[in-house]
């Protein structure tokens, strides 16, 4: 594509139309493209931020925003201050005070998940059911919450479909970077997954995602520095609720190295229901296809031809292909001035060039099925590349 300012002033228009129809994931794929031409221009920026702030994504709407002020130091504007200047402004020590920093009311629900049908079923059986019917689970003694992790190759959908749980039963939602709770002052980490967790139980009922949680949970056998099993030890008390009450807390972790956790996790109480998420089948292809295409111009498309060409795909995967057609239609937008709708053969023709990011992680995987699954915690990953034991 040719950088030129001539180029740029095209897609900054089209941002702006998109925008202004409101079809804002469109939008987005434009002025990303058009910020990767030119990481400085003022008016993308202040576009991205306002199309990040209509999808809710107001933490990475922040750190775009931290790019305009560094550009015009002086800017303001009365619709996105409101938003976005409050929670940029809290300071290290009040982050935890105020519950409105990290706390998401999710408007997705399970209808934007495509397939995953059976995790779906393990967390409506887990989590939605008892919400629905506590009278009924308190008289046979069961708690509401609990936790369940999710384990499974990156970008099959499972910080999504956490988003999704907590959007399913109309609760707050927390999501948990392992940057929000590691401290460098011994202590500190630990007083910082306190903290929330006592959040969440001031917001019952929510759901509380820990991503990537292995870099916190991580085998204490494995761990030279006491520090780190310190917080790990708190993590387990916090997770057994023995100084607080977690009735109504909802808890979900996510992993892509399930064999790096520490075994502790997997007891009753705790995390007692390990799903592994697995690459969408062609069905589900399907669904996810049509829901990233959904709102984008369009010819008539073969999703069944797509799903068939896509094997292996995880959602992150027919993501950035459906990303690369589009950038191919941009390019010929910008030669002749008129936005072209994607055909099935755009997309046939991105697919062919992207290769599916989950082959890796099985390589990896396969071994620990076959040769560190004593306890039978891996099956699933056999049973899906077909392997008898």
């Amino acid at each position: 594509m040719k950088k030129t300012p001539d180029s740029q002033d095209i897609l900054l228009s089209m941002v702006d139309c998109y925008y202004k129809a409101g079809r804002y994931s469109t939008a987005i794929v434009v002025v990303e493209n058009l910020i990767s031409m030119n990481e400085s221009n003022l008016e993308a920026l202040i576009l991205y931020t306002r199309l990040l702030i209509h999808e809710k994504n107001i933490e990475k709407a922040i750190k775009i925003y931290q790019r305009v002020l560094i550009i015009d130091p002086l800017f303001t504007d009365e619709d996105i201050d409101p938003i976005l200047r409050l929670s940029n402004s809290v300071s290290e020590s009040e982050e935890f005070e105020d519950d409105s920093v990290f706390i998401e009311n999710p408007s997705v629900t399970f209808a934007s998940v495509g397939g995953m049908e059976h995790v779906k079923k393990e967390i409506e059986l887990k989590i939605i059911t008892p919400l629905k019917y506590p009278d009924l689970y308190a008289a046979y003694g069961k708690k509401i919450g609990g936790g369940i992790l999710l384990y499974g190759p990156p970008g099959c959908g499972k910080t999504h479909l956490a988003k999704a749980t907590a959007g399913q039963i109309d609760s707050k939602f927390i999501s948990v970077g392992i940057n929000d709770i590691l401290d460098m002052w011994m202590g500190n980490s630990e007083k910082n997954l306190h903290q929330i967790f006592e959040t969440a139980r001031r917001n019952k009922p929510c759901v509380l995602f820990f991503d990537e949680i292995d870099a916190l949970g991580a085998n204490r056998s494995d761990m030279r520095q006491s520090a780190g099993k310190q917080l790990i030890n708190q993590f387990l008390s916090e997770l057994d609720g023995i100084t607080s009450n977690n009735e109504g807390i909802l808890i979900l972790g996510a992993t892509n190295a399930p064999w790096h956790l520490d075994e502790a996790f997997r007891r009753p109480g705790r995390f007692d229901r390990i799903i592994f998420v697995s690459p969408p089948d062609a069905k589900s292809r399907e669904e996810i296809l049509k829901i990233h295409l959904n709102g984008k111009p369009l010819e008539k498309i073969a999703y069944d031809s797509l799903s068939k060409a896509s094997d292996k795909f995880s959602g992150a995967d027919l993501q950035a292909a459906i990303d690369i057609a589009i950038e191919d239609k941009l390019e010929e937008a910008l030669k002749t001035g008129i936005p072209a709708p994607l055909s099935t053969n755009d997309i046939l023709k991105a697919i062919k060039k992207h290769t599916p990011s989950t082959q890796e992680w099985f390589v990896k995987a396969r071994n620990y099925a076959l040769y560190a699954n004593d306890s039978g915690l891996y099956d699933d990953i056999l049973k899906y590349l077909n392997i008898k034991k």
